[in-house]
């Protein structure tokens, strides 16, 4: 096989993807209370969901090894890893030892780790845009060049429904997940290279879902590009987006992914992730 595509599996791909021969997930394990759930094709989102509603704690999640990787870098002239971000996960710096060792062994394999900066949908747009590459027959240099200049320009907006998640891993306080359920608030957020910070908030998720799309028609947008969307329990909510995505933003390949179980964690029941 002459290219490889390999993303971690907080790359949402889809049933299809993963029929294709050159395409390649490695799955992180989630830890929920005593219970490992392996992100594989395995993974049942409602049951894991309500898995992380019954649990008092966070779920926990495990990078892949560098052996997990190596073994999909098998069989490939040219690979291609995809992972999120290395300020949210060790999944990139363990792709990027599992290159220095394999390429020890297989010196005349090319390998290159793209750090997603993002997750998610985001991670699938970078995967489409190296398919695309690939089929022109660009040279290895090439896409890697043009794929990390892509990965510059990917922007991530979403809205979370659901709080927990935050509160139990830290990242906000009780008091404030508190207030923020009780007066129906809803933080947008976006990534800002690599990190997930807060751009706005709203009482409810439509007025968050608005906020959103007015973020993406203030800052600008080019419409020829296309648009992925992950969805979390939240398919109706994501169909609303794309409907207004494609008919008043004029965005013509906005397509509805569903969230594995990084993800998952990530957006926890209800969010939706807009990546374009």
């Amino acid at each position: 096989m002459k290219y490889k595509i390999v993303g971690d599996s907080c790359c949402d791909f889809t049933a299809e993807d993963l029929k294709k021969e050159y395409i390649s997930r490695v799955p992180l394990i989630l830890t929920v209370g005593d219970t490992d759930v392996i992100d594989d094709d395995t993974f049942d989102q409602e049951k894991y969901l309500d898995m992380v509603d019954r649990c008092p704690e966070c779920p926990r999640s495990s990078c892949p090894s560098p052996e997990n990787y190596m073994q999909h870098f098998e069989g490939a002239e040219n690979v291609f890893v995809v992972t999120l971000s290395s300020k949210l996960s060790g999944s990139y710096n363990s792709a990027m030892l599992a290159k220095q060792i394999y390429q020890e062994n297989h010196p005349d394999v090319k390998i290159h780790v793209f750090d997603s900066k993002s997750a998610a949908a985001a991670q699938h747009l970078i995967c489409e845009r190296l398919e695309r590459y690939i089929e022109q027959d660009l040279d290895f240099k090439t896409i890697v060049e043009k794929t990390e200049e892509y990965v510059g320009e990917i922007r991530t907006l979403f809205v979370l429904d659901n709080l927990d998640t935050m509160r139990k891993n830290g990242r906000i306080t009780k008091v404030k997940a508190l207030a923020a359920n009780m007066l129906n608030i809803k933080p947008v957020l976006h990534g800002v290279d690599g990190e997930i910070q807060q751009l706005d908030q709203a009482r409810g998720m439509n007025k968050a879902l608005n906020k959103l799309l007015s973020h993406i028609e203030k800052e600008g947008y080019d419409n020829t590009k296309p648009v992925r969307i992950t969805q979390c329990g939240s398919m109706e909510r994501s169909k609303n987006v794309r409907k207004i995505l494609m008919e008043q933003f004029g965005f013509t390949d906005v397509k509805i992914l569903d969230a594995n179980g990084i993800s998952s964690t990530y957006e926890s029941r209800g969010g939706v992730i807009v990546c374009f």
